[in-house]
């Protein structure tokens, strides 16, 4: 279950990088420019970010599985749309597409592993999760480039709509691995109290409590930075040091990678850890230190190539640490509505990034960028030590 559950999460990582991969090709073909081109990631982020929010509360009502198989099929069809546009408008429909299957799969991840997996083994399935999240993402950049040289771009996004169509009809034949059950709206005590009736609580009571919030503003600032390795690293790697585009793209495959690697070893630190804000923080200090000296341009291509992708090593090893941060958060029986609206600021960091960002790009601030998303990092640790603070449960 946590194996069909990682191949799900690899896919939707692997969906993110879809258009900013090949942004130097729509350049090239399409004459566009930098912030056209974050435009387009704000549109899969905001479509997604809405999404997640609403589908926290369908995933609450309905299930997680059935969403899983529609989120499948929308990355099949946006992979489809890919591969026949003919300008910017075209790119625009993609990104929409891609953002509403994006939409689906933190609440429906999470719902299934909380649901189904033990106390004990949870920080370890956590860290599955995100290792094969951040293996999708190292998949992306050598898939694209791989079936790109052989048989062209748009031939590639053809691949990856049989890819997705395949894991759908694996995820279809195991699905009763992922059968999740309705939890019941809790009882609220002070309505009973009152009335000396007994109600359920209202849907949206969750969004009542401060730490919720903290939550969202952190996966918000964190995502912002994730945000500029992946779209403009490659774009930045060539203007400051002359790197090739294959080495720069290989390049965020191996910082993905040694996020994955991060991961795993953040797994058996959550398992062990009662203070899962503070490795959060300190994990996510340490990538802002490393992203910020990148930014500088003291290390020449080689150090900054191998600097950034131990920058991912060290973000990777909070990333379990950050679910479990999560989970202390959230009230019982809605797990679906607080995964989505926490996760949501995800997508909104990834929509705002490109618009805050693409800017510094087109105006040749190539160190600046790198410096600035260090400092949005650093913010965002501020943030972690926040949520530990609120967190009810201990």
């Amino acid at each position: 279950m946590i194996g069909l559950v990682g191949l799900a999460h690899a896919s939707s990582h692997f969906g993110h990088l879809l258009l900013p991969l090949l942004f130097p090709v729509f350049m090239q073909e399409f004459g566009l420019s930098y912030s056209q081109l974050g435009l387009l990631m704000t549109v899969f982020f905001v479509v997604s970010g809405v999404g997640q929010a609403c589908a926290g509360f369908v995933v609450d009502r309905m299930g997680a599985r059935p969403l899983l198989f529609v989120a499948m099929g929308l990355f099949a069809a946006a992979c489809v749309a890919a591969s026949l546009v003919t300008g910017y408008l075209g790119l625009v429909v993609v990104a929409a597409l891609a953002g509403l299957g994006n939409a689906t799969f933190h609440p429906v991840d999470f719902t299934i592993l909380n649901q189904r997996v033990s106390a004990p083994r949870l920080g370890y399935a956590f860290s599955a999760h995100g290792l094969t999240g951040n293996l999708g993402w190292a998949v992306a950049p050598v898939f694209f480039a791989g079936f790109g040289v052989l048989l062209g771009w748009r031939q590639a996004y053809l691949a990856a709509a049989v890819l997705y169509l395949g894991v759908l009809v694996l995820l279809f034949l195991q699905r009763e691995h992922l059968h999740t059950s309705v939890v019941p709206k809790p009882v609220s005590a002070l309505a009973a109290g009152q009335s000396g009736t007994v109600r359920a609580e209202h849907d949206m009571a969750f969004m009542r409590l401060p730490v919720v919030w903290w939550c969202f503003g952190f996966f918000l600032l964190s995502t912002m930075t994730l945000a500029v390795v992946q779209s403009y690293a490659v774009s930045i790697l060539k203007a400051m040091h002359g790197v090739s585009f294959e080495a720069a793209t290989l390049t965020i495959s191996s910082y993905m990678l040694c996020g994955a690697v991060g991961m795993f070893i953040g797994g058996f630190v959550a398992a062990k850890s009662q203070h899962s804000d503070r490795v959060v923080a300190l994990s996510m200090s340490v990538g802002a230190l490393l992203l910020a000296l990148c930014g500088t341009g003291w290390l020449g291509a080689t150090g900054t190539m191998a600097v950034l992708a131990i920058t991912g090593f060290a973000v990777g090893i909070g990333g379990p640490s950050r679910d479990m941060m999560i989970k202390k958060a959230t009230p019982k029986g809605a797990t679906g509505r607080v995964y989505g609206l926490v996760y949501s600021g995800l997508d909104t960091g990834f929509a705002i990034s490109p618009l805050v960002f693409g800017v510094f790009m087109d105006r040749g601030w190539y160190g600046a960028t790198l410096l600035g998303a260090a400092v949005v990092l650093l913010l965002s640790v501020g943030v972690a030590l926040g949520v530990g603070k609120r967190s009810s449960v201990p």
